[in-house]
């Protein structure tokens, strides 16, 4: 049986952060995303999880320092400590350099859970950290043909059979966006507008999903995984003003902009 993932949901999972907390307790986030053709990716995964209520973004990937912290002076640069990883956001695997590769398999040869999304989705049949799959329907038919998964065109049986041969939790993009664990536990999410279709978007996802695991270690990851879609579907609409009509035009980043208000709303 299946689930629709809505707003009770999500309020299971999203954390009120408690007098004792400090930036570590709220969560840490290490992003590593982005090239020289797309650094607006990097810089929209770092809104993401700040705007989801990270406590700390580290940024360790390629892009230039000076952009992250033009936008976002609060991010760390460099490695550290960190309770989720996000990568592969705004790459190519073709372009991809030798020690980024390295610096890639070595994250997802650790023990915090990765959210592997576009460029690094390649890398994944190595794996031994827990992992988080974000691919979109064209990625989506790539990634199981490199886990010798034969698609049937069911999306349910294809996105929970991928799951399983990855040994991941996997979330399939789409205006229904479904999310499956290895166990077989599938949910749906339909909390957005159709103006979330826009370039960027699903970069800003990977940042919100990174910041919910590393706020919630004590709960399953699809959990987690789903209460992140939720909220940035929910943003999708608080900026697009879509609550009650047609709606506006919206891009990236003002979904970003808008996730503080969605996560104010499951927390009242």
């Amino acid at each position: 049986m299946t689930k629709l993932w809505q707003a009770d949901d999500a309020a299971r999972i999203v954390r009120l952060p408690s007098v004792d907390d400090d930036k570590y307790r709220r969560g840490v986030v290490g992003i590593h995303t982005g090239s020289l053709a797309y650094p607006g990716a990097a810089m929209l995964g770092v809104e993401g999880a700040w705007r989801a209520g990270a406590g700390m973004v580290r940024y360790s990937g390629p892009v230039s320092a000076e952009l992250i912290l033009h936008r976002r002076p609060e991010t760390v640069i460099g490695s550290g400590r960190v309770g989720a990883w996000v990568i592969g956001s705004g790459t190519d695997p073709a372009a991809r350099s030798d020690e980024d590769t390295a610096e890639l398999r070595a994250i997802l040869s650790g023990h915090a859970p990765v959210v592997v999304d576009a460029g690094a989705l390649d890398l994944v049949t190595a794996a031994s950290a827990p992992l988080v799959l974000t691919p979109h329907a064209g990625e989506f038919s790539r990634l199981a043909a490199s886990l010798a998964f034969d698609v049937i065109g069911v999306r349910e049986d294809d996105v929970a059979g991928v799951a399983a041969r990855a040994g991941a939790v996997v979330l399939l993009k789409g205006h229904d966006t479904i999310v499956a664990d290895p166990s077989g536990g599938l949910v749906h999410v339909q909390a957005a507008p159709t103006w979330l279709a826009t370039a960027g978007a699903g970069d800003v996802l990977a940042g919100v999903i990174g910041a919910l695991i590393a706020q919630r270690p004590d709960v399953p990851l699809r959990d987690a995984v789903a209460t992140a879609a939720w909220l940035h579907g929910r943003a999708a609409t608080i900026a697009a003003a879509a609550d009650s009509g047609p709606g506006r035009p919206i891009v990236a980043l003002d979904v970003a902009e808008a996730l503080p208000a969605a996560v104010g709303e499951v927390l009242a």
